[in-house]
C-alpha cells in the first residue's frame, strides 16, 4: 500500500504512520523540518515500512501544491492513500486583535488543505480507488468564544470534506473527515489535560483503521459524537454565555 502523509512530522500523523509501516506499507512523508523528517523516517523503517520517501515543503505555500503533489504522485508511481494531518492551534486572543493573524491561521488550517485535497481528489478521481483522510477537530462543530478563529476554519474544512465525500462516492474513493477532541500532543503542551485527554497513539490508530475501512466521518474517540451533540442542542441565547 502506498500512503502519503501532509504534516508529517505532527505526534497524531506519525502514530498513524507507524501502522502503515507495522503493515509493511511505502510511504510519503511530506513536512516542513527536514531534519525532524529524517528522524521520522527512520522509525518507520526500524517498524517495518517497506519504502519510505521524504518531500520537505512549506505546505503553507499554496502556489506550490500543484508541483509537490505532481513530485510525490510521480515518485511513487501513484498512491492508495493520503492523509493531511496538519494545522496550528493558534492563540485566540492574538487573532482576535489582528486581522493578518487571523488571515494566517485560517490559511494553515482551512484554504491550504482545501488546496491540497482538490488537487488530490482529481488525481483520485482518474484512479478510480483510494482513500482520502483530513484531520479536522470537534472544534469545527459550533463556534466557541474561546478558539473560534481555528474551529471556523476547521468548519470550512469539515463543510469541504463532506461535499468531497458525495462527489467522490461515485468514483469509489472514500473521503474521511477525523474529527479528534483534545489529544496529548506538544500542540496542546500550554493547555491543562484532563480525562477527556487522548493519546496520539490511541488517535493515530483509528484514523488508521478508518482509511482502511474508507468510513466516513469519525469522532476520536467515539464520546466525541454525543457530546458535540448535546452542545448543538444548547439554544444560541443560553451558548453564547457559556465560558467555553
Amino acid at each position: 500500500m502506498k500512503v502519503a502523509i501532509f504534516g508529517a512530522t505532527s505526534a497524531i500523523a506519525q502514530a498513524t504512520a507507524r501502522n502503515f509501516a507495522a503493515e509493511g506499507a511505502e510511504l510519503a512523508l511530506v513536512a516542513r523540518d527536514g531534519d525532524r523528517m529524517a528522524t521520522v523516517k527512520a522509525d518507520l523503517e526500524v517498524r517495518g515500512a517497506r519504502r519510505v520517501e521524504t518531500f520537505p515543503a512549506d505546505l503553507a505555500d499554496v502556489e506550490g501544491h500543484e508541483r509537490l503533489v505532481a513530485e510525490v504522485w510521480h515518485r511513487m508511481d501513484g498512491l492508495d492513500a493520503v492523509l493531511v494531518a496538519y494545522g496550528t492551534l493558534g492563540d485566540q486572543k492574538a487573532s482576535e486583535a489582528s486581522a493578518a493573524l487571523a488571515r494566517s491561521e485560517f490559511n494553515t488550517n482551512a484554504l491550504s488543505p482545501i488546496s491540497l485535497l482538490t488537487i488530490l481528489a482529481n488525481l483520485f478521481e482518474t484512479r478510480r480507488s483510494g482513500c482520502i483522510a483530513v484531520i479536522a477537530s470537534v472544534a469545527g462543530d459550533r463556534g466557541r468564544k474561546t478558539n473560534y478563529v481555528y474551529g471556523s476554519a476547521k468548519a470550512a474544512l469539515i463543510a469541504f470534506t463532506s461535499g468531497l465525500r458525495a462527489r467522490m462516492a461515485a468514483h469509489n474513493v472514500s473521503v474521511v473527515t477525523v474529527k479528534p477532541g483534545f489529544v496529548d500532543t506538544p500542540m496542546t503542551a500550554n493547555v491543562k489535560k484532563g480525562p477527556l485527554f487522548a493519546s496520539a497513539e490511541t488517535v493515530g490508530k483509528r484514523i488508521y483503521v478508518a482509511m482502511l475501512k474508507g468510513e466516513g466521518v469519525v469522532y476520536v474517540p467515539w464520546f466525541w459524537g454525543p457530546i458535540m451533540g448535546l452542545i448543538h442542542l444548547v439554544p444560541e441565547r443560553l451558548f453564547k454565555r457559556l465560558p467555553i
